[in-house]
């Protein structure tokens, strides 16, 4: 196998930091999701390569993430969340209004902090968020025992989560 073959995915990789003064870092924080959303430029150059010395890596891209999405999805199923179609992407949707009636930004961050299961809050991404959604986000581009211990841990949500 080709070295830059072994590179596996760098999804989220959110690359960088700043000092500053908290009047800047507050405006720092406003953008920072937006500005370091793709990874440096060498990454992307050694990416280029990996991609051209292996092309067949890339053309399984899809069929090796909708295998980690099917196979997360059914275990999903085992849990009180409620997985929402998902045609593309990295990320299950999910609703939690059979866990909790906490808001998602609130209810994300009980899930990580109690629980140890990242989850990212969907109303950030809306000017006004729809009242009352319970829908959260879960990144499945993990390995399957990371998987497998978010599902565990999900298994075990008492029913409703105390802020």
């Amino acid at each position: 196998m080709n070295r830059c073959c072994a590179i596996r995915h760098c999804t989220g990789w959110k690359v960088g930091y700043c000092i500053a003064p908290a009047v800047l870092s507050t405006e720092f924080r406003k953008v920072h999701q937006y500005n370091t959303f793709c990874t440096f430029a060498p990454a992307q150059h050694a990416f280029a390569a990996m991609i051209d010395a292996a092309p067949e890596h890339y053309e399984q891209l899809g069929a090796f993430y909708q295998a980690k999405r099917d196979r997360f999805r059914q275990q999903l199923l085992t849990t009180r969340l409620v997985p929402l179609p998902v045609p593309g992407g990295y990320f299950q949707l999910v609703g939690y209004g059979a866990v909790s009636d906490l808001d998602d930004v609130a209810f994300c961050h009980w899930l990580t902090i109690e629980h140890g299961v990242a989850a990212i809050p969907l109303s950030p991404f809306y000017e006004t968020a729809p009242a009352g959604q319970r829908l959260a986000r879960l990144c499945f581009a993990k390995n399957d025992a990371t998987l497998d211990a978010a599902i565990e841990r999900l298994q075990a949500l008492p029913e409703v989560a105390d802020a």
